[in-house]
């Protein structure tokens, strides 16, 4: 029955609002990277395509098929992450990766808000849904640089 209980606190509304509401969900005609990456454990996945102008995000879209939790870290993401630099995107993977795993502090402006899945750290199924959206986003940043240094 606990855990029943604290699933269902997991799905707070803000979280649910959040998935309801996920800015940049158009794909992007021209992305100069569009990485996909896929929770194996609950099928969940995020897609994502980005442009950048220098070292920051010009452009960001996203198709994502995840659960409220990855849907609501997608939205946080979408939300915050046109103009950052990659520097900036890492620093926020990590700090979400230590706030679930390890009880680190959630992530920095303007990432901040990724704190309402601090509630998630209890159920390790649903980390991996949780990191699709800005692991995408590394990964494909790392792209765009490497085609940039080639």
């Amino acid at each position: 029955m606990s855990e029943n209980t604290d699933l269902i606190k997991l799905y707070s509304g803000r979280i649910l609002a959040l998935a309801a509401d996920i800015p940049h969900t158009d794909r992007l005609d021209s992305p100069q990277a569009s990485v996909k990456r896929r929770s194996p454990l609950c099928g969940s996945t995020v897609t994502v395509d980005l442009s950048m102008n220098g070292d920051r995000i010009s452009a960001f879209g996203q198709d994502v098929k995840a659960c409220a939790l990855g849907q609501a870290a997608a939205s946080v993401v979408g939300g915050s992450v046109i103009g950052r630099t990659e520097s900036e995107v890492r620093a926020a993977q990590s700090q979400l990766k230590a706030m679930l795993k390890s009880d680190g502090p959630p992530p920095d402006a303007p990432f901040d808000e990724l704190k309402v899945l601090l509630p998630a750290k209890e159920f390790k199924n649903r980390h991996a849904s949780i990191m699709l959206a800005l692991d995408a986003t590394v990964e494909a940043m790392e792209h765009v640089r490497n085609a940039n240094c080639a």
